[in-house]
């Protein structure tokens, strides 16, 4: 799970229950630029909560997001789930050099690590000294099962990407949040805490931001999916008539009132049951800012009733805003994507670590 370290560019690759989004980013001048992105849908079925089934289709579409992205580089990194990998922090006398630190964790690795040692791939990073003791350093650990690093690996390979890192999805969204939070201006105190509502096809969720880390969170089983799935009941449309619709518009005049009201609604009251939840698990730093990402977070009206519910300032979510973009792309329809991307852009500023 190590990274290589691209000298040219490296890509982000995220693979969600519908789509795959890939964005090519390079590090110059101090400076992201967007190099290359695609954004290619999925078949039903062929990615279900986060996990390929269908690796050969999965690959297929990816493969076309490649072809029509054209990136300048083939090093690509991805993330697992949250829900499949395991993170914790330990400590470790500072007379411990890397190597010592994972015979430590090779050898007492039933007392960290929940899967049997012989399914598992793991990586540790040294944070520094514990505040607590002088004596002791902290080591954050993570692991998966190596299954789920092959199997996405596999997948890039496939596509004609070469894997340069496997990384937790919730460290790319972490890093994105960080380009994110310099164009928000909430405060100028770092630790400030910022939610953050990720709604995609299937899932919504919501986490809290502070100092940099995702510090709470809370899933919720409804996306745009749900809206998608009431237009086309409602006007007899298929699911791509249905989905066209929802980004573009020109369906009957009943349709704010009878399908698109009732799913704000349902958002709104679950950001509102989220942010509940957080307060109620004993959390004192308050929210002060909300920022929308995920393919539906650009659904017209969505921002504005939340920020009405909440009495808070609500932002879309574009870590790109700052960044140079290649001429060749079309800056419209990246900014129009931004919001989902948060995952595949966090994934491609490895290249500036």
């Amino acid at each position: 799970m190590r990274l290589l370290k691209p000298r040219n560019g490296l890509i982000g690759v995220d693979i969600t229950s519908a789509t795959v989004k890939l964005l090519e980013l390079r590090y110059a001048h101090q400076n992201f630029q967007v190099e290359s992105y695609a954004v290619r849908p999925l078949r039903e079925g062929a990615v279900v909560e986060r996990r390929i089934r269908d690796i050969d289709d999965v690959a297929n579409v990816l493969s076309r997001a490649v072809e029509h992205a054209s990136p300048s580089t083939r090093k690509a990194a991805v993330a697992v789930p949250a829900s499949a990998a395991i993170t914790k922090t330990l400590s470790f006398p500072r007379s411990l050099s890397e190597e010592d630190i994972e015979a430590r964790i090779v050898a007492e690795s039933d007392r960290h690590i929940p899967f049997p040692f012989n399914e598992v791939a793991f990586d540790f990073e040294c944070l520094g000294p514990s505040p607590f003791d002088d004596d002791h350093q902290r080591v954050v650990l993570v692991a998966c099962r190596q299954q789920d690093v092959t199997q996405l690996t596999d997948t890039l390979e496939r596509a004609g990407l070469e894997p340069a890192a496997v990384e937790v999805e919730t460290f790319a969204m972490e890093r994105a949040f960080e380009v994110l939070r310099r164009q928000l201006h909430v405060s100028d105190d770092p630790e400030a805490c910022v939610g953050l509502v990720d709604i995609g096809a299937n899932m919504n969720a919501f986490h809290v931001v502070r100092g940099g880390h995702i510090v709470y969170s809370r899933d919720t089983v409804f996306g745009g999916r749900q809206l998608t799935d009431a237009i086309r009941d409602r006007y007899q449309l298929s699911m791509e008539e249905a989905g066209f619709a929802k980004k573009r518009g020109g369906l009957p005049d009943d349709y704010h009132d009878s399908v698109l009201n009732p799913f704000l609604e349902t958002v709104v009251q679950q950001v509102g049951r989220s942010l509940q939840l957080y307060y109620t698990a004993g959390r004192q730093h308050e929210v002060k800012h909300i920022v929308l990402a995920g393919g539906s977070s650009v659904i017209p009206g969505l921002a504005e009733r939340i920020a009405e519910d909440s009495g808070m300032t609500v932002t879309i979510a574009n870590p790109f805003q700052a960044m140079g973009v290649n001429k060749r792309l079309n800056v419209e329809a990246l900014t129009n994507d931004a919001p989902a991307m948060l995952t595949a852009g966090g994934l491609a500023m490895r290249i500036g670590q």
